[in-house]
């Protein structure tokens, strides 16, 4: 099997992967991924397309993550191995869009207006 790569995006997050046989590492800007994410529910995020299709022994995932948080950056992890199993195996689609791995979430922080303090939020009106 040659090495696949898939993009994925959330917020201000984008996630390039590299995905080939192996035993089951992710790197993420060389490093672990039990290093680069110490939270346990994040691994989780990232490893829950892997576990839904029980392959998560099977392929070395190298990953270029910039931008964003980190609970951003995880689902756009997320987003990208789901892309990267489909192009390796185009039967495994259906299983990951039932759990809505395949979808993009494309909400965005809404900007800043001048002469207010926040987005949507207004200073106090005083009628006097």
């Amino acid at each position: 099997m040659e090495v696949v790569n898939a993009l994925g995006r959330r917020k201000a997050a984008v996630a390039r992967i590299f995905v080939s046989e192996g035993q089951g590492k992710i790197t993420i800007n060389k490093r672990d991924l039990e290093v680069y994410f110490p939270s346990t529910i994040l691994q989780y995020i990232v490893k829950q397309p892997l576990n839904t299709l029980s392959v998560a022994e099977k392929y070395d995932i190298r990953v270029n993550l910039n931008g964003g948080g980190f609970k951003g950056q995880a689902e756009a992890l997320r987003l990208a191995i789901a892309r990267a199993l489909v192009k390796i195996n185009p039967e495994d689609k259906m299983a990951l869009k039932a759990e809505g791995f395949l979808t993009r979430d494309a909400r965005e922080v809404e900007r800043k207006k001048p002469g207010q303090p926040k987005a949507r939020k207004h200073f106090q009106f005083s009628k006097r």
